[in-house]
């Protein structure tokens, strides 16, 4: 029985262990999941009684499919977790700063008056 430990490259560093990547398998998924997703966004502005909180819904896909875009086609669901904060930091304070100006205007009435 034996382990995989590092290896020394050159200059005598120690190598990181490769992650493996996921499948095209996983990546037709992914694509799939994102269609399905964009579909929806663009059904939800024609059903009426979701009127109240389509902003906040098509906020929410619109989260969730950068996610998936930058996990597997960025890659970076493989790389260091400060990377990911460099992403999702950005998007978090745009999203709060869109839902402000929106409420701030009145465009956004999901809470009412």
């Amino acid at each position: 029985m034996s382990t995989h430990a590092p290896s020394p490259g050159a200059h005598g560093a120690v190598a990181a262990p490769a992650h493996e990547h996921a499948s095209v398998r996983t990546y037709i998924r992914v694509a799939v999941i994102l269609t399905l997703v964009t579909a929806l966004e663009v059904g939800v502005i024609y059903i009426r009684t979701l009127t109240p909180i389509v902003v906040p819904l098509l906020l929410v896909m619109a989260s969730a499919k950068f996610a998936l875009v930058v996990m597997f086609f960025m890659h970076l669901r493989y790389d260091v977790r400060a990377l990911t904060g460099l992403f999702v930091g950005p998007l978090l304070i745009a999203t709060l700063l869109a839902i402000a100006l929106m409420t701030l205007t009145g465009a956004f009435l999901v809470f009412g008056r």
